[in-house]
């Protein structure tokens, strides 16, 4: 979602209550006044159905480091507070090696709360695909896609394999322009699903192609939930099961995560986990440090470092691996709209969280703004490393 630019109007004047029979479309958050963001963010599942990823018995610690005092960034003088007032910054949270080097709040928003990711949940849900891959229930991301979704044969989906619905290149024709409402994205939430089928499915399944499957990146969310819908038809299970199975417990996630089901109880692959801002940094450790949870290795040997490499370039400033946004490095990022930020940094053992309300769900000027507080952070690791 980084590459949309919403020119939305002004929402309703009150949050939209949850009705038991018809809860409101998801598309509905983005025209969220500003004191509904910093409101409704923080309790997603008070205004949308949801399912629960469970923690387990044991928490992975997260001990204190060294403060982290920033005072300078790009030879300026900066203060933390004017930034995350400025930038309607919920939490900040900073690990090096482990560590908790910075920790600090905003917006209300505190440590026991759980925040939503908007597209992080993208690069959450890719990292399924590898444990489904580990485990047997994904023989190749050269499969077509069609193996595990019967639902799309027949369909432009007849000759795309996983890999590329990983990486974005399917050559599917969509239109993620939420300003139109009659944009594919704005529709897929909207259009009746076709009997029988999942409803992303019923959708995707009638686009038209506009490429070769491999040669043209386009930023797609409905093929991100089509890639949940790939690993629960895969692995019989449900996103927020398969996630606690392979991650939320045996890495030792402080607190359940809640994450948006649609009206069949499917979760949105592409959008919309809530978590801890801990337990976001616990998830870029559990990355950091190779995916080995409490039995062992969950991911196929190789995995990160293909998923967080550039395997399509875009016009964004970053490459584009399975569902990650990478820069150069090693450095790769879930990066989600009104300023959500997941920034791993393996060279340097660094995690950076930044959980956000951003007036604008995407804005040049505050991204820009984003990348220096962290190629500041990064500077002054860096300082601190000369002898």
């Amino acid at each position: 979602m980084r590459a949309l630019i919403l020119a939305a109007a002004l929402a309703a004047s009150a949050l939209p209550a949850l009705a038991a029979d018809k809860p409101p479309p998801p598309a509905s958050v983005l025209f969220w006044s500003q004191a509904q963001k910093e409101s409704g963010f923080p309790k997603m599942e008070a205004y949308f159905p949801v399912s629960t990823v469970v923690r387990g018995e044991t928490v992975h610690p997260l001990p204190a480091g060294a403060p982290l005092e920033l005072t300078r960034i790009a030879g300026r003088a900066f203060d933390l507070s004017v930034y995350m007032e400025r930038e309607k910054t919920a939490g900040i949270l900073v690990l090096q090696d482990g560590k908790v080097r910075l920790e600090r709040y905003g917006l209300g928003f505190g440590p026991d709360g759980r925040w939503t990711s908007f597209s992080v949940a993208k690069s959450v849900t890719s990292t399924l695909v590898g444990a489904a891959v580990k485990d047997g229930y994904i023989q190749s991301l050269d499969d077509a896609v069609t193996r595990y979704i019967p639902g799309l044969r027949g369909s432009a989906y007849d000759q795309v394999s996983v890999r590329q619905l990983l990486t974005m290149t399917s050559g599917v024709k969509w239109n993620e322009d939420y300003t139109n409402p009659k944009s594919d994205v704005a529709l897929l939430f909207s259009t009746p699903a076709d009997p029988g089928l999942d409803s992303t499915v019923s959708y995707m399944r009638r686009l038209p192609r506009e490429a070769a499957p491999g040669g043209k990146w386009v930023y797609k969310t409905g093929e991100t939930n089509l890639i949940g819908v790939l690993v629960t038809s895969a692995t019989g299970k449900s996103l927020s099961a398969y996630l606690s199975e392979k991650i939320w417990k045996p890495y030792g996630m402080e607190q359940d995560a809640l994450w948006m089901i649609d009206e069949r109880g499917q979760e949105a692959g592409g959008c919309c986990l809530s978590m801890t801002l801990r337990d976001y940094g616990r998830v870029g450790e559990f990355l950091r440090t190779g995916g080995i949870g409490e039995g062992g290795p969950v991911l196929p040997e190789g995995w990160i470092a293909e998923a967080t490499r550039q395997q399509a370039p875009t016009d964004e400033g970053f490459g584009y691996g399975y569902q990650w946004w990478t820069q150069a490095g090693g450095v790769y990022n879930g990066i989600g709209i009104f300023g959500q930020r997941l920034h791993v940094d393996p060279a340097r053992k660094l995690v950076i969280v930044l959980s956000s309300a951003w007036p604008e769900a995407t804005n040049p000027v505050r991204s820009f703004r984003q990348d220096a507080l962290i190629a500041g952070i990064a500077a002054q690791l860096d300082a601190e490393a000369k002898p």
